[in-house]
């Protein structure tokens, strides 16, 4: 099956996304901690997306959504909605085929994203932090620019995309009994519940998401689709809902969702920083603070966790605004 924007990607059409991005993305380590590993009793795997081009491992799905672009596609551009990680990818994949990349970006996002979209070309036009407000400046962009539109994660080519991280920790490590993944629009969720079901079908997949931005939770308990209305996390990269792609993919395959607090992300981000000594940012830390706050038990098993990104401001650290209150 050809990996595209309209059929589910098998395993084939994942194992063919990871071929063509290959000369272009990372292939990303997977680090432990012996200190991590005693403090919960049980052997704990990193991938490190944080280590990723561009910061995040939202490089692997827009490269291969630009790369599988029509080449009458290529010359208009490509444009999509985000709070920077996939508009960084964007701005960067787009410099693959020497093409344009249009952002719509909320007026909230990340300094340090903001400054890096810009760093890789990409043309920014600012909106609400609202998802109205994202979709309505983008229906506009596209009717003025003609460009394509990459969506940040209700895309099958960007979901065979993210599909690949897990795939190489799963190639790399002999037997994980857990996955842990952080949830918001679900692109990386599905990825990894795809790998998992092709190619680890033992592994149990878990997704984590602040409690301040539940949906995913809310959704999966219901079995069907609530929206996400305003969410409050430092997550900044979290606080989108599912889409209609990642949804059902969601509820197919996913072992179970659960929700940690901000308090958690905070300290957990810290930790990492501390411990083992990589910069993380807050949506990463989100499955890490689902082991301190015990939301699952991994007591003597082998445990992947997809560390999603490390793009942080350094100037405007959580841990700092956290002790001001």
């Amino acid at each position: 099956m050809a990996t595209n924007q309209y059929f589910l990607p098998d395993a084939p059409a994942i194992l063919k996304a990871a071929d063509r991005i290959k000369p272009y993305v990372n292939y990303t380590p997977v680090l432990s901690s012996s200190t991590m590993n005693r403090k919960f009793n049980a052997n704990i795997f990193f991938k490190c997306e944080n280590f990723q081009k561009t910061g995040a491992f939202k490089a692997r799905g827009a490269t291969n959504t630009v790369l599988s672009l029509n080449p009458e596609q290529i010359p208009g551009g490509v444009a999509t909605h985000s709070s920077g990680n996939h508009a960084q990818a964007l701005s960067w994949g787009a410099t693959l085929v020497n093409t344009k990349a249009y952002i719509v970006m909320p007026r909230n996002s990340s300094r340090v994203k903001v400054e890096a979209v810009e760093g890789y070309g990409g043309k920014i036009f600012f909106c609400e932090p609202t998802l109205k407000a994202r979709e309505e400046t983008l229906k506009k962009v596209l009717k003025e620019t003609n460009a394509t539109e990459i969506h940040p994660y209700n895309d099958f080519r960007i979901i065979a995309g993210q599909a690949t991280a897990a795939l190489e920790m799963i190639t790399d490590l002999d037997k994980l009994d857990i996955i842990l993944v952080p949830v918001g629009g679900g692109g990386l969720l599905s990825g990894t519940l795809l790998s998992a079901a092709y190619f680890s079908p033992d592994t149990k997949v878990i997704a984590v998401e602040p409690e301040t931005a539940n949906d995913a939770w809310q959704s999966y308990k219901a079995k069907r689709f609530i929206p996400s209305h305003d969410p409050k996390t430092i997550a900044d990269g979290l606080r989108t809902s599912l889409g209609s792609l990642t949804f059902p993919i969601m509820l197919k395959y996913v072992s179970d969702v659960i929700t940690v607090s901000e308090e958690a992300i905070i300290s957990s981000m810290c930790y990492i920083w501390e411990r083992m000594k990589i910069i993380i940012e807050p949506s990463s830390a989100v499955p890490v603070a689902a082991l301190f706050e015990k939301k699952v038990d991994i007591r003597n098993k082998n445990v992947g966790i997809i560390i999603s990104g490390g793009n942080v401001d350094l100037k405007d650290l959580p841990w700092n605004l956290y002790e001001k209150g």
